[in-house]
């Protein structure tokens, strides 16, 4: 069941300047309040790796790539690889944590999950059980398949975190001809000048490379709020630009991903994408 969760949301800023652009922030989650306990931990393990064996034809006709049949002549002909060797042998058995590939591309049988979470401060983004709390723990019963977050945020960043086992769509993120655009509301400690907002927009040279960035502007006029657009899968490019610039980031809040949103999804609550979204996704 979604924890997608009743129907508190956020306001929408008001309008000013740029309208279809700052429309998209969402600001009335900024009160962070866990409401993780919603998602009733306990019941589930964690993503944990299933010990279960399986024979490899299974494997993989459950992924979809053909019948039990049609996968041993695939095998014998040599067209699948475990964890980085070729597999001849019938009735080889594999494991759900093991790495198979069927002509050089991974195949995966369990069911393709998709999981949109709105992070809360505090968790880390990473699927290690020895780093305290995890973002991992707060979608630990939204899906049976072993969903992992694609790229993070920082412990303390909150906002829109995009969880899949679908390879397809993690290499779209990490392209890097291509990537995928996430929107930002930053808050920072000072006023961010005229000039130094220019000079993002225009392209900062750091340590000899040039970082650019999507779309940038001042959220509802204050000069201390803005809206950033990037398509790093990690928020570290951010930190990058505004310690170059002497500002302090108090507040990072990823609140759009593509095209999703954090409608209906309170402050450490999750929801399964629709399939017109990830349909979406899939055409990006």
């Amino acid at each position: 069941m979604s924890k997608q969760g009743g129907k508190r949301q956020g306001k929408s800023a008001p309008s000013g300047g740029r309208k279809s652009y700052k429309n998209n922030f969402v600001k009335g989650d900024s009160g962070i309040k866990n409401r993780s306990s919603n998602n009733k931990k306990g019941t589930q393990p964690k993503n944990a790796p299933n010990s279960e064996e399986m024979r490899l034809n299974k494997y993989i006709a459950n992924s979809g790539v053909c019948s039990r049949r049609d996968a041993d002549v695939h095998i014998a002909t040599g067209l699948v690889s475990v964890n980085g060797k070729i597999v001849t042998e019938m009735g080889y058995k594999v494991k759900l944590e093991d790495e198979v590939r069927y002509d050089g591309s991974r195949i995966n049988p369990e069911k393709k999950a998709y999981v949109l979470l709105n992070k809360p401060k505090g968790f880390a983004t990473t699927t290690s059980e020895y780093k305290g709390k995890t973002v991992m723990d707060l979608v630990a019963n939204a899906t049976p398949s072993r969903i992992k977050p694609i790229g993070r945020l920082g412990r303390n960043s909150t906002g829109l975190l995009l969880f899949t086992n679908d390879e397809k769509v993690v290499s779209r993120f990490t392209s890097s001809n291509k990537g995928v655009e996430r929107l930002f509301h930053l808050e920072l400690a000072s006023n961010l000048k005229l000039d130094d907002l220019k000079k993002i927009r225009e392209g900062i040279r750091i340590e000899g490379k040039l970082i650019t960035v999507e779309e940038l502007d001042y959220v509802n006029d204050k000069k201390n709020e803005i809206g950033i657009k990037i398509k790093n899968t990690g928020n570290t490019i951010l930190h990058t630009i505004f310690d170059y610039l002497k500002h302090e980031l108090v507040r990072i809040d990823c609140v759009q991903i593509a095209h999703l949103t954090k409608k209906d999804i309170p402050r450490g609550n999750w929801k399964i994408l629709t399939q017109q979204e990830i349909q979406t996704l899939m055409m990006m």
